[in-house]
């Protein structure tokens, strides 16, 4: 049996940007960045966050689309995600999400386990959301409403699944 402590949580999500970062119908939600962030950096259950020099992860590219941004973290498990998304300054943000991004007809948000400690990266995350909108809910790339245990997710392409590799 797999110990969940072994695994933690990755979330993506993207959004496409209604208007420039610098406009002002997003200023509310360029000056509410920094308090979100720090919210997620204290909340119970939080691991890492992706941050570029901005100090937040708006300006790293994602599917090769100018006018989307990513953010992506990792939490100790669904439930840590789950409370920080639904409460304080977070959830408004969510209610407010149409006026400052497009509905996206595909999926944009994907889950996935990882190894405790991996600190996954942007291409990682784009395959799983690719996947996700390819193939629907699996271990490899999942949601909220339909999710998986840890341990349960395949082998990411080029790695050796434990037990498998060759012992010096």
């Amino acid at each position: 049996m797999t110990s969940a402590a072994a695994y933690e949580l990755a979330q993506v999500n993207i959004a496409r940007l209604k208007a420039p970062l610098e406009s002002p119908q997003l200023k509310d939600f360029v000056d509410a960045l920094d308090p979100v962030n720090a919210d997620a950096d204290a909340a119970d259950g939080f691991v890492w966050r992706l941050r570029s020099d901005s100090g937040n992860a708006t300006d790293v590219p994602v599917l090769g689309d100018d006018w989307l941004i990513v953010n992506m973290s990792v939490w100790r498990d669904t439930d840590a995600l789950t409370a920080f998304m639904y409460q304080g300054r977070h959830r408004e943000m969510l209610a407010r999400r149409r006026e400052w991004f497009e509905r996206l007809a595909e999926a944009a948000t994907a889950l996935w386990w990882v190894s405790a400690g991996h600190r996954p990266t942007v291409a990682e995350a784009e395959a799983r959301l690719l996947r996700l909108r390819a193939d629907g809910p699996t271990p490899y790339a999942f949601t909220l409403r339909t999710s998986f245990p840890p341990g349960a997710s395949e082998p990411v392409p080029g790695e050796v699944p434990e037990g498998l590799g060759c012992s010096v």
